[in-house]
């Protein structure tokens, strides 16, 4: 098999060839032939988090020691089962939730794989899909995407299941309510065209980029705010008539948190999925005085994943633009989404990779 592999942090990544493993068990071989490539990547590649005041979190607390394969986006064709599988069989295609627990916790019991403390995320903390071949434990974290573009069914087990949880846990909407998308890179857009989808129409998608503006747009939000302007966030009140009642941040730094959270109206709920780091402070009795809720989200769940493809498969869920790449690509393409010049997603195209 082949894959692209961190070696060192920061520095390009290398196509390695590698021994293609066997599955055992319950394990189950996917011939990888999309992989998006995530934002995420980036902190991942870099090797840390960045805590504010000067504080990082590094991935190799965590295990994620050089050299190692990213890539949590991964779809692709089983090629090879283990004695004890059911339920798939060789030449299937399926999208793969890479957000896998240990399994025997009360946290994975329950379904919640994605918040398990002893995580074997695809990509993260094992083997990624920035190469032809995963090797994926259990069938049961195997979706059939049947009818869904190959490329945008890849991004959905993370840009769309990340959205779809986040949006999960806004407040009751009234009417009046708004919900305000801060940021529209590949996760923005997308909760753009999931909330579409789930019929919420009061939506105003906050970028400093026209051009993702005008796709937010496009794909479903009614108003765009360029969040440069220094009374950004008044203006952000004002749009929402005083009813802003959710924000879901896919950015996560201090000014985004306060572009939003002030001009929260009472209930309302500030959600935050971004990584991109910092810190804040915050006075608490207004939190209680104002009864608003600050939650994060972190990815989602398998069931989730399960109804965030059957959105797409009913084609109520409009696909984001996206380039798909060849592989050989993914170096330029981490350096551009760095750089802010990715509209959307990029795709790996791993199809044609010498295996």
């Amino acid at each position: 098999m082949i894959s692209y592999d961190v070696v060192e942090h920061g520095k390009p990544l290398q196509r390695v060839l590698k021994e293609t493993p066997r599955p055992k068990g319950t394990e189950v071989l996917v011939r990888i032939t999309r992989s998006g490539v995530c934002h995420s990547d980036l902190h991942i590649w870099d090797g840390y988090f960045d805590l504010g005041g000067g504080r990082k979190f590094y991935v190799k607390d965590r295990g994620c020691i050089p050299p190692f394969t990213m890539g949590h986006e991964p779809f692709g064709i089983v090629e090879a089962i283990g004695p004890r599988v059911e339920g798939v069989k060789v030449g299937a295609r399926r999208v793969v939730f890479p957000w896998i627990g240990c399994g025997k916790c009360a946290v994975c019991k329950a379904g919640q794989d994605n918040y398990c403390l002893s995580q074997k995320f695809l990509g993260v903390y094992m083997r990624g899909a920035f190469g032809t071949h995963l090797l994926i434990p259990h069938p049961k974290y195997l979706v059939d995407s049947s009818g869904v573009d190959d490329a945008f069914a890849a991004t959905l087990a993370c840009s769309g299941l990340t959205a779809y949880s986040a949006i999960n846990k806004l407040p009751e909407l009234g009417p009046k309510d708004w919900v305000a998308v801060l940021g529209c890179g590949g996760l923005g857009l997308v909760a753009v065209s999931i909330m579409k989808a789930k019929g919420i129409r009061n939506v105003i998608a906050c970028d400093v980029d026209d051009v993702k503006l005008a796709a937010a747009k496009k794909l479903g939000a009614r108003l765009a705010l360029d969040t440069r302007a220094p009374d950004a966030a008044q203006c952000l009140g004002q749009l929402a008539g005083g009813n802003l009642a959710g924000a879901i941040d896919f950015v996560g730094m201090p000014a985004t948190l306060n572009l939003a959270y002030p001009v929260l109206r009472k209930g309302g709920r500030y959600i935050l999925c971004g990584l991109f780091g910092g810190e804040v402070t915050l006075p608490l009795p207004p939190i209680a005085q104002r009864a608003v809720g600050i939650i994060g989200s972190y990815v989602g769940n398998l069931q989730e994943l399960k109804q965030v493809v059957a959105l797409a498969k009913k084609k109520s869920l409009r696909p984001t633009p996206m380039e798909t790449r060849p592989a050989s690509e993914l170096n330029c393409s981490l350096e551009e989404l760095k750089a802010g010049k990715i509209l959307g997603r990029v795709v790996l195209d791993l199809e044609t990779e010498a295996a």
